[in-house]
């Protein structure tokens, strides 16, 4: 394990690991739920001590060191009133998540974490650095946005900032587990009808009060406050709620609000889908199939992919799934290793009930992806940027030095 103080040293652990043939990975912000940011047998570079994060307030723009997580990104831009689209967990790796798209609390109103990307700094196979950006190596400016890891280290990233009040109203209220297909129903209703400043979640999980199996209305709305509370209103008014804990607070707080519910320690196994309808079919599905989930801390969550998020071409990033409205994230999760086939088993159980309503779309960022299978799902998931992606992959690691990752294999 290479743990760099900058970049210097990056660039010579990739040399090294290049002229040893040595197998690589890369370790940003260590959230990768599929474990690709470590390797047996082969070398880490672990940038977790590069976690600088520095704001330009005139320029609203903000410089992000490699191994940067959500939290120290946007501790920083909060203090200048300025945010950009970022995960929901403040334990996230700026980079990973970026470089497979990102979406958060914000997409809606300001797109993809990756549409937010003026430049990146990018140390590649030869061992050489290079900044990618619209006016530099565009090819690769076009690539990172979305192609993940298979470029390169990328070091740093230059973020456009923009202006935010630094309040949102957010939160949650939570039902009994057994009216998860009512909540379902009403939040298909809802979502249509929200504007830019809100997302919305609906969440077979957990009630954090009594630890018990429970459905939630998951909302944030980042927007003029009296108006947050009107498009709040119906949320309010659905269902006799267990527990109701919406509220004004600093978005920093709102973007640490599930870190307890996925802590470090644990153990998941994650599938995602995307949809861009919510049929009666897939909310009876979805709902019969949460009601057997193993343990309580196990979960199965649509996410809304905003007006923003979607209003980027397909091609114009390399993040090609523009067109859901939706996405189902689904998590076995458990704390005993006993319970770990039964965990397994139900996500891929509830993964292959709802697979029939899916769109052919992939979140790479959420994929646990079989060695033999993997060219085939990062092809489906790049849609018809795919070719473009190997000619760029081809180019600038033609050896496949980086390939534990989502792998986009060289045409050499």
């Amino acid at each position: 394990v290479v743990r760099p103080a900058g970049v210097a040293d990056v660039m010579a652990a990739v040399t090294f690991a290049r002229d040893h043939d040595l197998l690589l990975a890369i370790k940003g912000g260590g959230h990768n739920v599929a474990g690709n940011a470590l390797c047996d047998g082969g070398l880490v570079i672990d940038m977790s001590s590069m976690r600088a994060v520095h704001i330009d307030p005139r320029a609203r723009t903000a410089y992000v060191e490699g191994g940067a997580q959500w939290g120290d990104f946007d501790h920083e831009a909060a203090a200048f009133n300025l945010v950009t689209t970022g995960g929901i967990i403040s334990t996230t790796g700026v980079a990973g998540l970026t470089l497979g798209g990102g979406y958060g609390w914000l997409n809606a109103k300001f797109g993809a974490a990756c549409d937010n990307v003026l430049a990146f700094d990018i140390v590649l196979a030869n061992g050489t650095f290079v900044r990618a950006s619209a006016e530099e190596h565009a090819d690769l400016y076009w690539a990172l946005k979305g192609g993940g890891g298979n470029f390169g280290v990328v070091t740093g990233f230059l973020f456009q900032l923009h202006p935010f009040s630094g309040q949102v109203l957010a939160g949650a209220r939570f039902y009994p587990l057994e009216q998860g297909r009512d909540a379902l129903e009403f939040y298909r209703n809802l979502t249509p009808t929200t504007s830019e400043h809100v997302i919305v979640y609906c969440a077979l999980w957990i009630n954090p009060a009594t630890g018990t199996p429970a459905s939630a209305i998951v909302f944030c709305h980042s927007g003029d406050p009296e108006e947050a509370e009107r498009e709040m209103a119906p949320v309010r008014m659905f269902g006799d709620a267990e527990l109701d804990i919406i509220a004004p607070m600093p978005y920093t707080a709102w973007q640490q609000a599930f870190n307890p519910l996925l802590p470090h320690g644990r153990s998941y196994y994650w599938k995602s889908l995307q949809f861009t309808e919510l049929s009666d079919e897939l909310l009876d599905t979805v709902a019969r199939v949460a009601l057997d989930k193993p343990t309580v801390n196990s979960f199965a969550i649509f996410e809304q992919l905003g007006a923003a998020y979607r209003s980027k071409g397909k091609r114009e990033t390399a993040f090609w799934h523009r067109d859901a409205r939706y996405q189902l994230v689904i998590s076995g999760s458990w704390d005993d290793p006993t319970q770990q086939e039964s965990c397994i088993a139900w996500a891929r159980r509830m993964h292959d009930a709802a697979s029939p309503f899916a769109m052919t779309n992939r979140n790479l960022n959420f994929t646990i992806v079989d060695e033999n299978e993997r060219t085939a799902r990062v092809r489906a998931a790049s849609g018809d940027n795919y070719d473009r992606l190997v000619q760029i992959k081809t180019k600038y690691d033609p050896g496949n030095v980086f390939r534990v990752n989502n792998n986009i294999r060289p045409s050499t």
